[in-house]
């Protein structure tokens, strides 16, 4: 029995502004990424990447095309709607987005809180032993200023599977860290998806970390011009003759 892709991407296009001003961002994507599966996208700055992530995550409406998450389509899906979609998602970004004023484990703890369900206590303790998988068990009351950049990381990456996310969306995790530590984070991201069967995105300009994929992604001008999966590639150049919208 085949099982059902965590996203399903189909012809999904984006445009910002209005009018004359109406620009197209992304044009004509199609995408599967299945359950488990490490998915790296690469691309020039201003590709389109960032914006194909926030869609996925929800975190902007569909404006054109089919989005599926976890089979549920987010065309047409309210802000309600996109609030749940969002909670079984894990997010990590380049800055850490981590609260300096909270501890490593209070930070971790936000997430696990947004559970409904869960007491306190079990909130407290299940954020403590998310920081100790990834290494943080010595620092769990340690602020984030008092920590080094991979150390932040790691806490965003725990902050990331606490709640096992079916996808977790990483935008470039690696670029403020030096060559060892950005190694570090990716492989407990690489060793922990795999042991929560969490699927992953992660967009970097890194290729020292390229070797972690199941497969890879190349964005241009809003084209997704190669996936490693596909033997069909659209050229950007060719799609775009295609549409009345410059980009």
């Amino acid at each position: 029995m085949t099982q059902e892709p965590v996203v399903s991407v189909n012809n999904l296009n984006h445009y910002y502004g209005k009018g004359s001003l109406k620009r197209q961002i992304l044009v004509d994507i199609n995408l599967v990424i299945n359950p488990g599966e490490i998915v790296i996208m690469t691309g020039p700055s201003g590709s389109g990447k960032t914006t194909l992530l926030s869609l996925i995550g929800g975190l902007r409406s569909v404006q054109q095309g089919s989005l599926k998450f976890l089979g549920i389509e987010l065309f047409g899906a309210g802000q309600a709607e996109l609030v749940q979609i969002r909670r079984n998602i894990g997010f990590i970004f380049q800055a850490h987005n981590l609260l300096g004023f909270l501890s490593a484990r209070q930070n971790v703890q936000m997430a696990v809180e947004l559970q409904d369900t869960i007491s306190p206590a079990d909130a407290i303790s299940k954020s403590k032993n998310m920081l100790e998988v990834v290494g943080l068990g010595k620092s769990i009351d340690c602020y984030p200023d008092n920590l080094s950049g991979g150390q932040k990381q790691r806490i965003a990456i725990a902050r990331a599977l606490v709640n096992h996310p079916s996808l977790v969306l990483a935008d470039e995790p690696t670029a403020a860290l030096d060559k060892q530590s950005g190694r570090d984070v990716v492989e407990l991201m690489q060793k922990l998806a795999k042991e929560q069967r969490t699927s992953i995105l992660l967009v970097t300009h890194d290729n020292r970390i390229l070797d972690i994929a199941d497969h890879i992604v190349e964005m241009e001008d809003g084209c997704l011009v190669h996936d490693s999966q596909r033997e069909i590639i659209n050229h950007a150049s060719e799609v775009r003759n295609n549409h009345s919208y410059s980009l």
